[in-house]
């Protein structure tokens, strides 16, 4: 039996990540795999996904040549080419893994991993020969996948999910995409660019639900000069695929109707990676399909650990990434202190893109907070004008009385890469007159967060 110091179970961004981490602090590590090294956000989510929706928007770009005063003779997409550059994407991303794992001298062991108890891992290969291994820890970091609702089977054809949606053989004319979080948004903003009729389906009251209500307002309307079709406090109930395509009933508070189309992406969520994984076995306690950890990621069985999506918390790569370096430190002895769940960023790739930290405006006054609100539109940005990217706008939230910034929420072209400057601010404690007083570079989208605080405390100067 080989014998490790720290075993990592599943090598997504959390796992791949605690493993490198581990190998730095001086322990003996291995990755157990049953797929790809990268696991779902480099093999099918994150990466992949940004490959085509470049594309897409290249694709839009040469149809608006004219508004930049360029003349473009014949183009059109080649679908299958789009799929292909994807697919390059993700496999070169997943080797750049392979190496990190050598360098890092983790051995990466293929198979199913199974949890045993006195802190062993029963790994099945390919061929069906079984291997037993053995650690003084183990972290579980299995991840999620594509959840299925009942009344929206996944056939893989006609009802898919994520994966499907990335690999299609042929572009669909028209397509129901049922569920507007980030999954659900950027593959209809993809679809929709590539040339396919698209309908949103959400069944609360606004699409990208988790974020501020002015947010989802803005992408409404932006969604619905691109051409897609956006139905709210809708609930597909049946589906139909005995024809050539399917058909949807839509319960909405007019009544049913009745939707067609060649393909329905299911994105109403994720389901975690938890069962046949053991912890019955061991006896690790679980509650609503995640596993139970403290601020340090151990379970109730000493020696398990757990990360990522099967833990509550956000269900996104930079979250599982943090928590399995917080935890393999805290088992080297370093000082670590719990991670701040409240100044986590979220991120939505479609266009205009969304990135959000912190308290919606609800969710402030909510919580009894006296606020202070400011909004810088870009459409007073020379900098987003000048790019031909004028929707959206920055919208900043401050505690009237002490200054702490509660929330920042974007929405426009480039905006992913500047919540950054957001998130380091909260966590340095900055108020808003501080980020008022630091000088930002003209022209860019990033002065708009400067704008928007300035708007907050009467200060603005360009609107």
């Amino acid at each position: 039996m080989s014998k490790y110091d720290v075993i990592v179970l599943g090598s997504g961004p959390g796992g791949y990540v605690t493993a490198i981490r581990a190998s730095q602090l001086g322990f003996k590590t291995a990755v157990i795999e049953k797929e790809n090294l990268g696991g779902v956000c480099l093999n099918w989510g994150c990466i992949p996904t940004k490959a085509l929706l470049k594309s897409a928007q290249v694709f839009e770009y040469l149809k608006h040549a004219s508004d930049y005063g360029l003349t473009v003779g014949e183009f059109d997409k080649d679908f299958d080419a789009v799929v292909k550059r994807s697919r390059g994407v993700a496999e070169g991303m997943s080797k750049g893994v392979q190496f990190l794992m050598k360098k890092n001298k983790i051995d990466v062991i293929d198979g199913f991993g199974k949890l045993q108890p006195g802190k062993k891992v029963l790994v099945t290969s390919t061929d069906g020969s079984t291997t037993e291994y053995s650690a003084d820890n183990i972290i579980i970091a299995t991840g999620a996948r594509s959840r299925v609702l009942p009344n929206l089977p996944q056939d893989g054809k006609k009802v898919i999910g994520y994966r499907e949606a990335m690999t299609l053989p042929e572009q669909p004319k028209k397509m129901i995409v049922v569920g507007s979080g980030a999954i659900g948004i950027e593959f209809a903003y993809f679809y929709n660019s590539m040339g396919t009729e698209v309908t949103v389906v959400e069944y609360l009251p606004n699409i990208v639900p988790v974020e501020d209500e002015d947010v989802s307002k803005q992408l409404e309307r932006s969604f619905k000069k691109l051409g897609i079709k956006v139905m709210t406090s809708a609930e597909v109930t049946t589906i139909d695929t005995s024809g050539d395509g399917v058909k949807a009933t839509v319960k909405t508070a007019k009544g049913e109707q009745v939707l067609e189309a060649d393909i329905i992406l299911s994105a109403v969520g994720i389901k975690t990676n938890i069962e046949g994984i053991g912890l019955e076995d061991v006896g690790i306690a679980t509650d609503r399909d995640k596993i139970l950890v403290n601020d340090y990621y151990q379970t109730n069985i000493p020696g398990y650990y757990a990360i990522g999506d099967v833990v509550p918390g956000p269900a996104l790569a930079h979250v599982a990434s943090a928590e399995g370096i917080l935890c393999v430190e805290k088992l080297k002895g370093m000082h670590v202190e719990p991670l701040d769940y409240g100044n986590i960023p979220g991120c939505t790739y479609c266009t205009p893109e969304i990135a959000s930290v912190g308290l919606t405006e609800k969710k402030a006054i909510e919580a009894g907070y006296e606020i202070k609100v400011g909004k810088f539109p870009f459409t007073a940005s020379g900098k987003a004008k000048a790019g031909g990217n004028a929707d959206g706008f920055v919208k900043v939230i401050f505690d009237a009385k002490y200054g702490e910034w509660l929330g920042c929420h974007m929405i426009g072209a480039g905006v992913t890469d500047m919540i950054a400057e957001a998130v380091v601010a909260r966590k340095l404690e900055t108020t808003g007159h501080e980020v008022l007083k630091a000088v930002h570079p003209h022209p860019t989208m990033s002065e708009a967060v400067m704008e928007a605080v300035a708007a907050a405390y009467d200060e603005v100067i360009h609107i």
